[in-house]
């Protein structure tokens, strides 16, 4: 039967694309079907252009300590139409690298929007087309999150970031996690008059305070602005800004407005109160192998409101077509995932907070605090922070908190013996290479403070 597949896939972006390339690979006849463009989130309007973009605003920082090794830079200028044309140009390479390694399989790529009509149905909306599939996989991804005030149309989210015709003079950004406080970190770097406005007392709620802290000092330096314990309650339009009241009576213009609250699983009109499909407050609710309560009907990714993370998102891709296709069972192990924010300074981390651990029995934290060593020749003031946090008496590590430059690299390096159950003594065995911040993680003699019985010493 023509509209007879072994799979289909709702969704092209990370998650979607690597499940139903492993599939097809396995011998499995597959349909992707996608309304908007090949790659989802993250490569067409999520981390990708993010740190394209972050790449262009750190120029900033590095101008500033040119001189302090002999540069002399004049005429600097910096044109947002270039930017915005080449990071388009990037996208629209890797969107045709996706289509190519769906294409190599055998995967069917249809560009409709799909909406389930049973357990294994689904209706094509635009062609009108009914496919059958003996086993379907919701992969939609999520949506940057507005509030419901009065004249949110005004504001943007990430989304349009990406496409703006012109950088604005001055931008208000609502909320205090990843996207916020990246995007703060972005328009800042290129030359806007950039606030924070966040709910609470400081950004990255969840992180360990020492970061948080940190990122706080290094936003400051940037010029950023932060108004905590804030929210923001109306825009209304006046000549070519936008007015912002704000909770706490004031209000106040801005060249633009970004809403970078949260996201939301992309649920909506997926047909799945038809196909009997639970769903949760946080998305789609499915088990260990990512099988909602429907058997035919799998999610993975973003849409299931886990970890919203693109790796995650793969590596759940990967392991639904090893269950399905492979008769090879794998449940994805959520417990230990790093992540990295890439504002200025850039975090990363891996494991435990500090405060968390201390919930979980006796242990030892080293923290070292150091001017970058780019830093050195300037008047640059900064501070890296590499912290390590064991179990007591040089027991397993927990956690490990990195904030500055290439902080991302040295976490990713660190889940691997994270990962094995490494203990101080086997960072202790690394030999130092030096002159690195990396070394840090492996010179740490004593415990900079110890926690016993729940108590700081």
């Amino acid at each position: 039967m023509g509209d007879s597949y072994d799979l289909v896939v709702i969704g092209a972006g990370s998650g979607g694309v690597r499940a139903a390339r492993v599939a097809a690979g396995y011998g499995a006849r597959v349909a992707i079907v996608e309304e908007y463009r090949v790659g989802g989130t993250c490569v067409i309007r999520g981390c990708v252009p993010k740190k394209l973009f972050v790449y262009a605003s750190r120029f900033t920082d590095m101008f500033e300590v040119a001189g302090s090794f002999g540069w002399t830079i004049e005429g600097r200028t910096f044109d947002w139409a270039t930017l915005v044309a080449n990071k388009d140009k990037e996208i629209a390479r890797l969107e045709s690298a996706y289509v190519a390694g769906l294409e190599k399989p055998g995967v069917e790529i249809i560009r409709d929007r799909a909406v389930l009509t049973g357990p294994n149905g689904v209706r094509l909306v635009h062609a009108g087309r009914e496919l059958h599939a003996r086993t379907i996989l919701i992969a939609t991804g999520g949506h940057p999150k507005t509030p419901d005030i009065p004249g949110k149309e005004l504001g943007i989210t990430s989304n349009e970031a990406f496409h703006l015709e012109a950088l604005p003079h001055s931008i208000l950004i609502e909320g205090g996690g990843y996207v916020a406080v990246e995007f703060a970190t972005i328009f800042a770097g290129l030359g806007v008059d950039t606030t924070i406005v966040y709910r609470g007392d400081r950004v990255l709620r969840g992180f360990d305070a020492d970061l948080r802290e940190g990122l706080d000092a290094g936003l400051e330096t940037r010029g950023i602005k932060r108004i905590y314990q804030t929210n923001v309650r109306a825009l209304r339009r006046l000549d070519r800004d936008i007015v912002v009241s704000f909770s706490d009576g004031v209000d106040a213009p801005f060249g633009a407005v970004m809403f970078a609250t949260g996201r939301n699983p992309n649920v909506a009109g997926l047909g799945l109160e038809a196909a009997g499909v639970e769903v949760g407050a946080d998305g789609i609710v499915v088990d260990e192998y990512s099988r909602t309560n429907v058997p035919s009907i799998y999610a993975v990714g973003d849409v299931t409101g886990r970890v919203a993370l693109t790796p995650v998102a793969i590596r759940e891709g990967q392991a639904f077509a090893e269950t399905v296709f492979n008769a090879n069972p794998i449940a994805v192990d959520h417990s230990l995932i790093g992540t990295a924010v890439f504002a200025e300074p850039e975090v990363a981390t891996i494991g435990l907070a500090e405060e968390a651990a201390a919930t979980h029995g006796n242990i030892d934290v080293y923290v070292a605090r150091f001017r970058p060593m780019i830093n050195t020749l300037s008047n640059r003031s900064e501070r890296m922070i590499v912290k390590l946090i064991t179990e007591a008496d040089g027991g397993k590590v927990l956690g490990v908190h990195i904030l500055g430059p290439g902080a991302a690299e040295l976490i990713q390096l660190v889940a691997i013996p994270m990962g094995m159950g490494a203990e101080k003594a086997d960072f202790d065995r690394a030999m130092a290479m030096h002159p690195t911040a990396a070394e840090e993680l492996v010179t740490f003699k004593s415990p900079t403070y110890r926690y016993r019985g729940g108590v700081k010493h």
